[in-house]
């Protein structure tokens, strides 16, 4: 009889799609969801060993001028939109090919995930991406007008 590993008993880990983005050997765009907050980061893995090369809060949009009176909005589209464009711009094309690493999340078309996947595409990173999973222009067009001046700060 074979026991299940911890962490996938705790639901944090899938080890065989783990396993799959490993063998790939490209670094991964890893995102997440908190209750408050988006995190975006670009992960290499050697060995096992996981590196972060690079990492984007969407609570770091509140430094570059996102309104203090939404800082409760910090993991609506426009802010996940924006977080994966400051850790784009971050990379400015160190990494040439990226691969999308959701964990545990669930895999829902033209959401917050996927937002963050279009705001680093917009920003200049090439990942392996389906155009149709991404968020509509109009609601792209709705998170500029919204944050127009707060993304040229980036």
């Amino acid at each position: 009889m074979r026991s299940v590993r911890q962490r996938r008993l705790q639901a944090r880990t899938d080890y065989k799609a783990r396993f799959n983005l490993l063998k790939s050997g490209k670094p991964r765009l890893v995102i997440r969801k908190t209750n408050r907050y988006i995190c975006a980061q670009v992960v290499t893995s050697t060995n096992a060993q996981d590196k972060v090369v690079a990492s984007v809060l969407s609570k770091d949009l509140l430094a570059k001028g996102w309104p203090k009176d939404k800082a409760g909005s910090l993991k609506t589209l426009p802010a996940a939109y924006l977080t994966g464009f400051m850790l784009g711009k971050r990379l400015a094309g160190k990494h040439p090919d990226v691969i999308v690493d959701f964990g545990m999340q669930r895999n829902i078309h033209k959401s917050r995930l996927y937002a963050v996947v279009l705001g680093a595409v917009d920003a200049g990173m090439n990942l392996v991406h389906n155009a149709d999973v991404l968020p509509t222009e109009e609601v792209k067009a709705h998170a500029l007008a919204a944050t127009l001046k707060l993304k040229e700060k980036l």
